[in-house]
C-alpha cells in the first residue's frame, strides 16, 4: 500500500481493520500514534502524520496509544509475502536475529553492509534495524510485564535489552509509563500461573477460516509433536534458546495463545513463528477479491471467505515431511514419519497401520482422519528432529526405501553445513534453487516448501493431482499446462488458489 494521505486518512474516518498493521497514524497534537481502526475521535487533518512502522512512529517522539494498541497489531502483508531485502529483513527482525546476533549478523544473513541495509530500511520503513529491533523488545517486555509475574530485571533481559536502565528509559519513551505503572494499569488481565507460560493474544485481519486451518493441520498432525484437540492447535517448538510449546485457539478477532517456554528470551520468535505457522499478517480482502474476481472460484471464495495458507514453525520439520510425503498415502507417511521420531526417542508411539495410495507428487490432502492426532507424551509436546538429530539416527530406524533416506540425510547434510538454508528470511529463488540441487528432491517438493516453508503467497502446484482433481471439480483446465496458463489471472495470490483447490478435490 502506497502512502497516500488521502486514501490513509479515508481509513482512519472509517476505523477500517483491514489497514492495521499497513501503516500508522501519528496525531502530532497529542503526541500519540494508533492503529487506522483506533476508536478515539478522529484527529484533524493538520494533526495526522502516517508512518509505515510502529519504529518510525516512535522515533519521531509518538508514543503507543493505549486504548487501540498499535503495537499489537497484526503485522504489514506487504513485509510478510515481500521476497526483496527488506521483507526479509523484517521477517529476521520479528524472528529475533538483532537481539542475538546484532546488526552485524542481520547484514551477513542478508549478504549486504550494515550501512547500506541501514538505508534501505530507513528509506522504507522509516527507522533502521536498530529502532525496528527495539520496537519489538519494547511490545516483548509489555507482554511480560502484563502476563507475567516475573521482576522487572528479569523481564528486561527476556525481552532482549542490555541493561534494566535501557528496558526503563525505552519503555517510558514508547509507553509514557514506568514499567512498574503498566504492570499496575494491566486491569482485567491476569497474569499467567507457572514458570515461563504466558497467555497472549495473536490478532489477525478478519475474516479468519480457522476451521480450514484446523482440518489441515490435524490430518497431519505427528504423535508427540502436534495435535488438534477440542478446536486448539497444540505443538512443540524448537527456538533460539530453549525448547517451547503452544496452545493456540482461534477466537473473535484474535488468535488466543498459551505459550510455554524453557527460555523467555524465546517470546519473540515463538511469537513470530506462531504468526507464520497460521498465515496471521494475511491480507485476506485483497487475496479474495483477487480470486473471487474469476467465475469459477467466486461460489468458493464466498462460502469460504478467509482460507489462509498454512505455514511452518520449522523449514527442515517442513522439507522432511514433504520429503517422506513423496508417493505415498497422508497415512502412510504419518506412519513413517512417526517411526523416524521413535528411531530417536523410542516412547509409546500409535501407528494406524491403515494404508492407502498416493499418485506421485501428491501432497498430503484432507483424506486423512479428521482430528487425527498423537496425544501428547508424559513431557509434553516436543519439537520435531533437527538436522543434526537426524543425522545421528541409525539407518535402520528410518523405515523408507533407501532413495528416500539418502534423500533425508542429503538435506540434513545441506542444512548443517550452510548450503541450504530454510527459514523465513532467506532468499526465496535461491533456496529453491539449492533444493534442486540436491537428490530426490523434484520440483514439486521444492515448490511445496517455498509455499509452507518459505511463505511465498504466489505457488501453484500444477503437477499435483489433488490440486488438478479440484480444478476439475470446479470445471477448470485440468492438466498441468492448461491449469499453469489458467491461473495467471490468480497472481500474485497462487498459493491462495492452490489450497481452495484441494478443498475443492
Amino acid at each position: 500500500m502506497e502512502m497516500d494521505f488521502e486514501r490513509c486518512y479515508r481509513a482512519v474516518d472509517s476505523r477500517d481493520q483491514r489497514f492495521d498493521g499497513w501503516f500508522y497514524t501519528g496525531v502530532t497534537s497529542t503526541g500519540i500514534y494508533c492503529r487506522p481502526s483506533c476508536p478515539a475521535i478522529t484527529p484533524k487533518r493538520q494533526n495526522v502524520r502516517f508512518f509505515p512502522s510502529a519504529a518510525a512512529a516512535q522515533g519521531a517522539g509518538l508514543r503507543a496509544c493505549r486504548r487501540c494498541r498499535p503495537d499489537a497489531a497484526p503485522g504489514s502483508p506487504q513485509w510478510d509475502i515481500r521476497a526483496d531485502v527488506v521483507g526479509r529483513a523484517m521477517r529476521l527482525i520479528a524472528d529475533g536475529v538483532v537481539d542475538r546476533s546484532g546488526v552485524p549478523g542481520l547484514a551477513s544473513r542478508l549478504g549486504y553492509t550494515e550501512r547500506h541495509l541501514h538505508r534501505m530500511l530507513s528509506a522504507e520503513m522509516g527507522a533502521g534495524p536498530l529502532a525496528l529491533a527495539r520496537a519489538q523488545r519494547a511490545q516483548t517486555a509489555r507482554i511480560l510485564i502484563e502476563t507475567t509475574d516475573l521482576g522487572m530485571a528479569e523481564i528486561a533481559f527476556a525481552a532482549g535489552f542490555g541493561s534494566v536502565r535501557q528496558f526503563n528509559d525505552t519503555l517510558r519513551e514508547v509507553y509514557a509509563s514506568a514499567p512498574s505503572d503498566l504492570r499496575t494499569a494491566r486491569g482485567r488481565q491476569q497474569a499467567a500461573t507457572g514458570a515461563g507460560t504466558i497467555a497472549l493474544r495473536l490478532a489477525y485481519r478478519p475474516p479468519l477460516h480457522a476451521r480450514a486451518l484446523l482440518d489441515f493441520l490435524a490430518v497431519r498432525a505427528l504423535p508427540g509433536v502436534d495435535e488438534v484437540r477440542d478446536g486448539t492447535y497444540r505443538r512443540g517448538l524448537r527456538l533460539p534458546h530453549g525448547t517451547g510449546e503452544v496452545a493456540l485457539t482461534p477466537a473473535d478477532g484474535h488468535v488466543a495463545a498459551t505459550l510455554r517456554l524453557a527460555d523467555l528470551r524465546d517470546l519473540a520468535p515463538a511469537v513470530a513463528r506462531c504468526r507464520r505457522l497460521l498465515d496471521l499478517d494475511a491480507d485476506p480482502t485483497a487475496i479474495d477479491a483477487t480470486l473471487a474476481a474469476d467465475p469459477a472460484l467466486a461460489p468458493a471464495v464466498a462460502a469460504e471467505p478467509g482460507i489462509r495458507v498454512p505455514r511452518a514453525v520449522d523449514g527442515f520439520e517442513m522439507a522432511v515431511r514433504a520429503i517422506v510425503g513423496q508417493q505415498i498415502s497422508v497415512t502412510a507417511a504419518q506412519k513413517a514419519l512417526t517411526r523416524l521420531l521413535a528411531a530417536q526417542d523410542p516412547v509409546d508411539h500409535e501407528v494406524d497401520e491403515a494404508d492407502g495410495d498416493r499418485t506421485p507428487g501428491q501432497p498430503h490432502d484432507q483424506r486423512g482422519k479428521a482430528g487425527r492426532g498423537g496425544a501428547a507424551g508424559a513431557g509434553g509436546l516436543r519439537g520435531f528432529l533437527s538436522a543434526e538429530e537426524l543425522l545421528g539416527l541409525p539407518d535402520s530406524g528410518f523405515g523408507m526405501p533407501s532413495a528416500r533416506r539418502e534423500t533425508l540425510r542429503g538435506l540434513a547434510r545441506a542444512v548443517v553445513d550452510g548450503s541450504v538454508d530454510l527459514v523465513a528470511g532467506v532468499d526465496r529463488e535461491e533456496a529453491v534453487r539449492r533444493l534442486l540441487a540436491l537428490p530426490g528432491i523434484g520440483p514439486w517438493t521444492a515448490n511445496y516448501l517455498a509455499m509452507r516453508a518459505l511463505g511465498d503467497p504466489d505457488i501453484l502446484l500444477s503437477t499435483d493431482l489433488a490440486v488438478r482433481r479440484g480444478a476439475a471439480a470446479l470445471g477448470l483446465p485440468d492438466t498441468q499446462k492448461t491449469l499453469d496458463g489458467y491461473a495467471e489471472r490468480w497472481r500474485p495470490w497462487r498459493s491462495y488458489a492452490t489450497i481452495r483447490l484441494w478443498r475443492a478435490a
